[in-house]
């Protein structure tokens, strides 16, 4: 879906079109996050055969798109969040493809292209998380929940000191106290909010502070 909303970054996710029609929502299991400009590359958008063109408001709402960031164009970033990885999931430095499997294993649920939401408690998510806290309790979604999220159910909202900033297409926009009890469904990957609970300085835009 196309909206108006300029982007920080650009995502890829391999050839997802044909023509200029989006036509599936992944091809394979790397998905990064680039920046705009890299060495003076340029290509054209809509190649036939060519990885295709996200754009992400900013980097909280491409962890919650389940990206990590890219280990070329963004090698500082990439390195940063390898490191937090490792700092929080434990075990060896993981390669990229390490990641991106179980990033792969956290956003969809196995053989669909239904989005997986994760039940959390509220007093350990960091900033940078993005959640779902419609009226339906967490208990009652879990990794079956559609990615194709139900109209009744509330806005993302992205965690934010004591804040919930609620995000739509046209931005951020309101904020309510962030409950200090009990569960919530979780849309960030939790390998991604264990990075962020190890202090990776993910990039929010202004609007969800001002």
């Amino acid at each position: 879906m196309a909206i108006p909303l300029r982007g920080a970054w650009t995502g890829n996710r391999g050839v997802l079109h044909e023509g200029r029609e989006i036509v599936r929502p992944h091809r394979g299991n790397l998905w990064i996050t680039c920046a705009l400009e890299f060495r003076g590359r340029w290509r054209e958008q809509w190649l036939p055969n060519r990885w295709t063109h996200l754009y992400f408001h900013d980097e909280a709402v491409s962890f919650a798109a389940g990206h990590r960031p890219c280990g070329e164009c963004r090698h500082a970033d990439y390195q940063a969040y390898r490191r937090a990885w490792t700092e929080s999931v434990g075990g060896a430095p993981p390669s990229a493809g390490e990641m991106n499997r179980r990033l792969h294993a956290e956003r969809l649920v196995a053989g669909t292209r239904r989005r997986r939401l994760h039940p959390m408690p509220w007093r350990d998510l960091p900033d940078g998380t993005f959640v779902l806290a419609g009226p339906t309790p967490a208990s009652r979604h879990s990794q079956h929940t559609e990615s194709a999220l139900p109209a009744h159910r509330a806005d993302p909202e992205l965690v934010l000191g004591g804040e919930l900033v609620t995000w739509a297409h046209h931005g951020y926009r309101g904020r309510r106290p962030r409950p200090g009890r009990g569960e919530v469904d979780v849309i960030t990957p939790p390998a991604t909010v264990a990075v962020l609970r190890a202090g990776y300085p993910v990039q929010i835009d202004p609007g969800a502070t001002g």
